[in-house]
Order: structure tokens, then sequence, then C-alpha cells
């Protein structure tokens, strides 16, 4: 017989029997779409820690800027606290140097007062002559002495009159520099505010940005956790689905001299069950095994078909343990 009429020969019993045996087609399905689930959600996993891993980037780069903010605003807060310091220092002197002006100005009104009077009781006086002031005098050094202390009256007269003016004056213009000093200072003091307000919207907005941060990459956190664990029990599913598979392919058909040692699907499409002689491609035996694959596993004699059940189990075993599943063409086929 050909080998396509053997093949076609083989899978036609063996639909049946997987419909006979409670080993639906549905099952293969189940299996991929649990693998398409699984795909996806792998697919996710790694959205999600990227996502985790630029947000985590993100929320550090935030971290650095608001440290830096904040080292900021604590250095314009400590030239404040200077300024504002300064600032007071010279509203202090300010205040002594006006209350100074207005005690200078107030003694300067006084001496001028005084010296008024003085110059009107002269003028109304009258005046003596020459001959009553020298007859007045005693001796020629008592007037001498009388004439020379009404001229240091005089002069001191003067004197007060002119330090008055002269400490006027300087207080009027240190009065007048302090209240200047006061200007800049606060327009100082005015700007370093502003700096300080702005830094700290500046600060607060940062901050509020960190915490946005934070909360979207706990929430991509707690997706990532969530669907590595989605992941883990379709995994597990899977496993269990395939497990069951197996174990219900190796039990559900059996020949006269016992179970098989690969999924009976694959054995009843590779050969019913039925120890054949080789085909076309030298393959043999319930497990249809190539020659070279059949010695490179450890097979006795030249060919599989002319070993024992027992040695056929024990090689294709070995196969599906080294070589995989896929070792044979059915595999796919059934799965």
């Amino acid at each position: 017989m050909p080998l396509w009429g053997r093949l076609l020969a083989v899978l036609l019993p063996a639909v049946a029997c997987l419909a006979s045996v409670g080993l639906p087609v549905l099952a293969a399905e189940d299996q991929d779409a649990l693998r398409d689930r699984i795909e996806s959600t792998r697919d996710r996993e790694r959205a999600l820690s990227g996502d985790v891993a630029r947000l985590g980037a993100l929320a550090a780069k935030v971290e650095r800027q608001l440290g830096a903010l904040q080292r900021r605003v604590a250095e314009v807060q400590a030239e404040l606290a200077r300024d504002e310091a300064q600032l007071a220092e010279l509203r202090v002197d300010l205040r002594a140097e006006r209350a100074r002006l207005a005690r200078l100005r107030a003694r300067l009104k006084e001496v001028r007062g005084q010296l008024s009077v003085r110059l009107r009781e002269r003028y109304m006086a009258t005046r003596p002559d020459v001959v009553s002031v020298v007859l007045g005098a005693h001796s020629f050094a008592n007037l001498l002495e009388r004439s020379d202390f009404l001229r240091r009256i005089q002069r001191a007269d003067q004197q007060i009159l002119v330090a008055v003016r002269t400490a006027r004056a300087d207080a009027s213009r240190e009065t007048k520099r302090l209240a200047k000093a006061e200007d800049a200072q606060r327009e100082v003091v005015g700007a370093l505010r502003m700096r300080r307000a702005a830094l700290a919207s500046m600060t607060q907005a940062v901050a509020a940005r960190r915490e946005t941060l934070v909360r979207v990459r706990a929430a991509r956190a707690a997706a990532l956790q969530a669907t590595r664990g989605n992941r883990r029990q379709l995994q597990s599913k899977l496993r269990a689905a395939e497990k069951a598979i197996a174990k219900a392919a190796s039990t559900g058909g059996r020949a006269s001299t016992g179970p098989w040692s690969i999924p009976w699907a694959v054995v009843q499409c590779e050969s019913g069950g039925q120890n054949f002689p080789p085909n076309s491609a030298g393959a043999s035996g319930y497990y249809q095994i190539i020659p070279e694959t059949w010695k490179r596993h450890g097979g006795s004699g030249p060919a599989a078909h002319l070993a024992s059940k027992a040695e056929q189990d024990r090689v294709a075993a070995r196969i599906w343990d080294n070589d995989g599943p896929d070792a044979w063409d059915c595999y796919a086929m059934v799965n």
C-alpha cells in the first residue's frame, strides 16, 4: 500500500477513536486559546514593565528636580531673612535719626529764640556812651574784662547757633540717606519675597507631579502583579490540561502488551498501534522511528520494528525527552 494510503488508513480510525474515547479536538483548541491568552498576557506584562520602568525613571528625575527646588527655596529664604534683618536695622537707625533731627530742630528753634530775645533786648536798651562805660569801670583792666566778657557771650551764642545748624544739616542728610537705603532694601526684600513665592509655587507643582507619577506607577505595578498572577494561573491551567490530555492519551488506547510511552493520539496517527515494517522513508515499529534516530537513542538492531515493544517504548521515551514531540510529524496534526 502506498504511504499516503497507509497514512489515511491510520488517520481515519484515529479520528474515530479520538471522538469515542473522550479526547475531542476541542481540547487542542482550548489549549491554543490558553496559549494565545498567555502570550497576550506576556505582551501586557512587557508593556506594563516598560511603563513601570519609565514612570520610575520620571519619578526619580522629578524627585531630583524637587530636591534642587527645595534647596533653592532654602537659599532664598536664608537670603531673605538676612535682608529682612538688614531692613529692620535700617528702620531702627532711621527712626533714631529722625528723632535726633526732631530734637536738633527743636534745639535750633530754642537757640534762635534766645538769640532773638537777646538781640531785641540789646536793641531796646539805651546804649551807654563811651564816657559812661569808662566811668563805670573800676579800672582799665575791669573795662577790658567787661568788654571781653560781652564779646565771649556773643561768640558763644553764635557758636551754639552754628553747631546746632550743622548738626541739624548732618541729621537731615543722614535721614535722607537712611530713607533711600530703606527704600532700596525694601525693594530687595520685595524681590526676594516674590522669588520665594515663585519657587514655592514651582515646588508645589513639581511635588504634585511627583505624587501623580508615584500613584500612576503604583497602579501600573499593581496591574503588572495582577497580570503576572493571571498569566501564572493560565500557565498552571494549561499545564494541568496538557497533563490530563497526555494521561488520557497514554491510557485511553492500549496495545495487548501495555501502555504507550508517548501520547496515544500520536501513536494512533503514526501507526494505529501496529508494529509496521519500514516505509519508504525507513520509519518502522509502533512509533515509526527511522534507523538513524533509533540507533542514536540506544536502540538495538538495525530497525525499530525488529525490537520488542518494551525496547521501542524506552527508545520512544528518550526521543520524546531529548528531541521533543516535534520528532513525530503527527504531533502537529493532532495538536
